[in-house]
């Protein structure tokens, strides 16, 4: 697929080809894809899992009170998953057949990136917390303990064990190097995964303004910013939405130096073997942080607006 940096829509994904608040639109795109990559194998639990998803942040699900955040929210997801298909699709055009992740793998990636935040969802009997983002620092092992309890009920317990290893990398409660993967293609996927969920945030086309207006509250609730904060996986504890932005340019800088050339040792790459040329996720990483590193220079912060749709 050969794609073009585009001006897009707030709700649209990185290429303005899949809206990524629509969990439909973004079944029937991984479907599709994986579909056709993998003919014969059965890919209808995608459905399920994305109707469940999709209840599961509105409220819907039993059990669970919707998703009260603006960061980490169902967009956030859904661009994740987004790109983690395109990850995988790309990992696979790049590699033989008998090197390939195939379908199976396939499957626990994609189940592993819808419910990657479930751990951030409240259940009904909670009302120890205002929000979801009270359980920042220790929503990616509740997400796992989601999945335990999910999984099973829709038939693919056969998942869980792997699943629960590979939501740790998109986490910080671990380092990806103390994550005791079962394989090589598990330590792969694990890899793409974590990357999906840097690349698609930081590529977002409201980054910026998210950064202020929504990631700053999450972590002042958190307990990792503002006056009550005590603990950042950054080292950092923001005291202002214009503390947090005026440290994100090194905040991208680190998360490409260390995380996704380090620990994940560069498998971004992959987006552009599946866009035939272009990594359209770095490119819009590069342009946020050149956007963001010029609006510091110029003390103007505040122009850091959403962009209209």
């Amino acid at each position: 697929m050969t794609a073009t940096p585009v001006l897009r829509a707030s709700h649209m994904d990185v290429s303005n080809t899949v809206d990524v608040t629509d969990p439909e639109a973004v079944g029937k795109f991984v479907r599709g894809l994986f579909e056709s990559r993998y003919p014969g194998f059965n890919f209808a639990p995608v459905d399920v899992l994305i109707t469940d998803f999709a209840k599961l942040y509105t409220g819907n699900f039993p059990g669970f009170k919707a998703c009260d955040l603006k960061y980490h929210d169902m967009q956030h997801v859904l661009d994740v998953t987004v790109a983690m298909a395109r990850l995988i699709e790309g990992h696979e055009m790049s590699h033989s057949k008998e090197e390939q992740l195939g379908p199976e793998m396939a499957l626990k990636g994609i189940a592993s990136a819808l419910f990657h935040d479930s751990g951030y969802i409240r259940r009904n009997r909670d009302t120890r917390n205002a929000s979801g983002a009270a359980y920042t620092r220790t929503h990616v092992s509740r997400g796992a303990r989601f999945m335990t309890e999910y999984f099973p009920t829709v038939g693919l317990a056969h998942i869980v064990p792997a699943c629960e290893r590979l939501i740790h990398y998109t986490g910080y409660e671990l380092n990806p190097d103390q994550i005791a993967s079962q394989s090589e293609s598990e330590r792969v996927l694990g890899n793409l995964l974590g990357t999906a969920d840097l690349i698609a945030q930081m590529a977002d086309a409201n980054y910026l303004s998210k950064c202020r207006d929504y990631l700053y509250a999450e972590f002042e609730a958190g307990g990792m910013a503002g006056e009550g904060g005590e603990f950042s996986s950054t080292g950092i504890v923001y005291q202002s939405p214009q503390h947090l932005l005026e440290s994100t340019p090194n905040f991208i800088h680190e998360a490409i130096t260390v995380r996704l050339d380090g620990y994940f040792e560069g498998v971004y790459r992959y987006a552009g073997q599946y866009f035939g040329g272009p990594n359209l996720y770095m490119e819009a990483i590069a342009r946020n942080s050149a956007e963001l590193e010029k609006l510091i220079l110029e003390g103007q912060l505040e122009l850091a607006h959403p962009t209209p749709l």
